[in-house]
């Protein structure tokens, strides 16, 4: 079963929230962000019909698995997993348990996320690392690959205040809602996607080797505001570091150079293309 990245849209067009929705036959299910999802329920709760049933579904736990190598590891105890391509799901039996598992994530990089009832989603962690190719980490490893990968997470780089198509995130409009019109923040989206949108997301390449962090000032070379960092760190891919914010679209083009300030220090960048590191999904029939 196919996954679809999708956005939970206020009134104006602003973003409450990016998830990821899957129809499994009758139902849809539906991964919103942790630190979201009682707002978001809140939402479908009030704006679906009362006879949609929302099953919060408290019993279940989300572990995922990323890397060049997470299909190999989750192989050796799921057998069947590294048939599923990226962005596809389907449920799967591991010691009596039903798993529903995604091949997706939010790295840039090939993995999976597997929800596991609760009660044994220590065991699974534990099947898991006792694999010699699987560690444990943090969020800040996940936060450093999504950086490199160039994707933006909600509560920094995405809120209220940005769109779509601020967010560069176009993709997730289809063509019927284009066409049709009529969701919500439908007028305002379809004409910066008509006539382009105030601000827009970029990336930057950051001169020196001190990071610039998330509400450093975006200046031309006058000291004029253009914008604001809204994610930034030392990317160990690249061995630099890397950032992205909103600028005022015409200085939105890689290539152009502006300076950042973070607590009174000035550093020079250049607006970059992302992602910043290719990503790395498994795609069936690539090469």
């Amino acid at each position: 079963m196919k996954l679809k990245y999708s956005l939970l849209l206020d009134e104006n067009g602003g973003i409450i929230d990016d998830l990821m929705a899957t129809r499994r036959g009758d139902d849809f299910y539906v991964v919103v962000n942790g630190a979201t999802k009682h707002g978001d329920i809140h939402q479908f709760e009030t704006r679906l019909p009362r006879e949609v049933v929302i099953d919060y579904m408290k019993e279940q736990a989300l572990l995922a698995l990323q890397g060049p190598r997470a299909a190999e590891a989750l192989e050796t105890i799921i057998p069947g997993v590294s048939e599923l391509s990226f962005m596809e799901g389907r449920s799967f039996d591991w010691n009596d348990q039903n798993l529903w598992i995604s091949r997706s994530g939010y790295t840039g990089e090939d993995g999976f996320e597997i929800s596991v009832p609760a009660t044994y989603a220590e065991e699974l962690a534990d099947a898991l690392t006792a694999n010699e190719l699987v560690k444990p980490i943090g969020l800040g490893a996940r936060d450093s690959l999504r950086l490199e990968a160039g994707l933006p997470l909600y509560g920094h780089d995405l809120n209220h205040g940005t769109t779509p198509v601020m967010a560069g995130l176009n993709f997730a409009i289809n063509k019927r809602r284009r066409a049709d019109g009529g969701f919500a923040g439908a007028m305002r989206i379809l004409a910066e996607i008509e006539n382009g949108p105030a601000q827009k997301r970029v990336g930057f390449d950051v001169e020196g080797r001190q990071p610039v962090r998330e509400g450093a000032l975006i200046l031309d070379d006058e000291g004029n505001e253009l914008g604001k960092i809204t994610s930034g760190g030392f990317s160990p891919t690249l061995q630099r570091p890397i950032a992205m914010g909103y600028v005022a679209t015409p200085f939105a083009e890689a290539g152009i150079k502006l300076k950042l300030e973070q607590r009174g220090k000035l550093f020079d960048a250049t607006v970059a293309a992302m992602p910043f590191v290719p990503h790395r999904y498994h795609r069936k029939g690539a090469a």
